[in-house]
């Protein structure tokens, strides 16, 4: 009895084990196969073979064409220009930033600077096949003067926009060839370059006054030279 009672009280005894020590010995060893089967998955995942990573550098660059297509088409478009006959407003070489989306819910309006293109006048055709073939036209930087239901005029020099003088914005004292009195139809808008004496615009018989289909989208600001950056009214 004295002997059964100092085995219950020695702590040190190595028959007897706290309860529950089988159970967590158990329940490890059942943890430990399912940590390593999960790492062998890791490292069985299988890499791209040549092809498709091919593929997927085929698929990215398709996805960013679009999307670049997309933002320049429908929101903005960098635009260089050509010429002087935004002078002094925009120079030769500068680029400008187009907004594309300008118009999408409002109107042209007077003394807008615009992109358009012109009637019959093709930059290139690129055909895609017999039945497609893709027309890109040669764009022009313009001032809108008039709008639709509008008069316009020169006279003396002095462009009148229903009967008003429209000064030379620019003042660089040109004398642009004289325009016969007319009046504008419901869609039919009329631009002019700023520097009057030098521009091919609506007042050639060869363009004339264009159509709302023909102007692409509002100028808004110099982007570079960085130096000459600026707001563009």
């Amino acid at each position: 009895m004295i002997s059964q009672l100092f085995r219950k009280n020695n702590p040190e005894n190595p028959e007897e084990k706290p309860a529950g020590t089988e159970e967590k010995a158990e329940t490890a060893q059942e943890e430990a196969p399912a940590e390593e089967t999960t790492g062998k998955k890791k490292k069985e995942k299988k890499k791209k073979t040549p092809m498709q990573e091919l593929i997927s550098c085929i698929l990215t660059f398709l996805a960013a064409l679009a999307i670049a297509t997309f933002v320049r088409a429908y929101w903005v478009e960098p635009v260089r220009v050509n010429g002087t006959s935004m002078t002094n407003t925009l120079q030769d070489g500068e680029i400008v930033l187009v907004s594309k989306s300008a118009y999408r819910k409002n109107d042209p309006q007077r003394n807008d600077i615009v992109i358009c293109r012109y009637p019959k006048r093709v930059d290139r055709e690129i055909n895609l096949g017999a039945a497609l073939a893709v027309t890109q036209y040669e764009i022009f930087v313009k001032r809108l003067v008039a709008l639709p239901g509008d008069t316009v005029e020169i006279r003396a020099g002095t462009l009148f926009v229903n009967g008003q003088a429209v000064p030379d914005p620019e003042f660089m004292g040109s004398v642009p060839m004289d325009y016969p009195l007319r009046s504008l139809g419901e869609d039919e808008y009329f631009v002019i370059g700023d520097n009057r004496y030098s521009s091919h615009d609506s007042r050639g018989e060869d363009v004339g006054p264009l159509s709302r289909s023909q102007i692409m989208g509002k100028v808004t600001r110099v982007l570079l030279p960085w130096g000459n950056r600026r707001t563009v009214e």
